[in-house]
């Protein structure tokens, strides 16, 4: 039986993306900067108004696990995607970057697959206008335990409590990752997502989960507050470690009372897409090889830098040179 160094659940999307400047956004009605859930009929009516589309393997979840492969960890992910070409191109293009796409795609009168009309401002914005289809049907029977069971670590999306089955096969995978003996843990994924679920994700937080990564408006919604600090410790006091990351203003790590604050050198983003993403890639690498919390976050650090240097939200270079250049390997 297979064991994983790291095992991701969460919506499996194929990221659409285009260039676009702040007048085509008005004249689409798009808000800028933010993800926005759509319906089908204008999830076709964006794909119809782009130009020079690059297509990739996406979703959150998917996006981190795509890095921490990248940096060598055996890595796996459980996403549902339909039997048609956005989903085969989707599982093909996973397996092929050596990823374990753990679900076939599914064939019958199920919903599309899913896709996130993505669109890069100059100033490096990205606007997400994300149709789920199918991914938002994951339910407990996706779960293998075979592979929950056997991963080092779990990293679970927050987009997933949009729906109750989704919240049982996250907890399905947690509990079934923590009895194996692995840690789990959560990307909060966008504070209108903690809106929706705050009961619902401090109860997981507390119960099930051994670290929390989000970003400070994040880790601010959790506990309602303008007070990053006081929002830090308090998810502190409830999770044993906490990863908040600030943009320009570095990583502030919380394990167990012990901080530590990491700063980020600063430069404009070509295309913000997976910064988040990537950054959990490289600390997550750092925790699954047993670096201390400092060095994850540097780690973390160079991994976002990278991915906002060029268009996508995945690595295009050779990440364990980079990170030797850097002096972390």
């Amino acid at each position: 039986m297979k064991t994983y160094d790291i095992v991701g659940i969460g919506n499996a999307i194929v990221d659409v993306i285009s260039q676009s400047d702040d007048s085509f956004l008005d004249l689409m009605g798009i808000e800028k900067g933010i993800m926005q859930l759509i319906e089908r009929d204008r999830g076709e009516t964006l794909y119809g108004a782009m130009e020079n589309r690059v297509q990739t393997p996406g979703g959150s979840v998917a996006n981190t696990i795509a890095g921490a492969g990248s940096l060598g960890l055996s890595a796996g992910f459980i996403g549902r995607v339909h039997d048609d070409a956005l989903g085969r191109f989707y599982a093909d293009a996973m397996n092929d970057k050596g990823i374990d796409f753990v679900n076939p795609p599914v064939s019958g009168g199920e919903l599309p697959t899913s896709r996130s009309m993505i669109f890069v401002s100059p100033d490096g914005e990205r606007s997400m206008n994300t149709y789920l289809g199918i991914s938002s049907e994951l339910s407990p029977e996706d779960v293998s335990s075979d592979v929950a069971g056997n991963a080092k670590i779990m990293f679970l999306e927050g987009y997933l409590f949009d729906k109750d089955k989704g919240k049982s096969a996250f907890l399905e995978a947690a509990r079934d990752c923590r009895k194996g003996g692995g840690k789990t843990g959560i990307a909060i994924s966008d504070p209108f997502c903690v809106e929706r679920h705050r009961a619902d994700f401090l109860d997981l937080i507390e119960k099930d989960l051994d670290f929390v990564i989000g970003n400070e408006e994040e880790i601010k919604s959790l506990f309602e507050t303008d007070d990053l600090e006081e929002a830090i410790a308090k998810t502190g006091a409830i999770c044993p470690l906490v990863v908040c990351t600030r943009s320009g203003d570095g990583v502030t790590v919380l394990a167990e009372g012990n901080r530590v604050d990491v700063p980020v050198t600063k430069i404009v983003p070509v295309d913000a897409t997976g910064a988040g993403d990537q950054f959990a890639a490289g600390f997550l690498y750092g925790l699954a090889t047993g670096r201390d919390l400092e060095t994850c976050a540097k780690i973390g650090n160079v991994c976002a830098g990278e991915v906002i240097s060029h268009i996508g939200p995945r690595p295009e270079a050779d990440m364990p040179e980079l990170l030797r250049k850097a002096g972390l390997l």
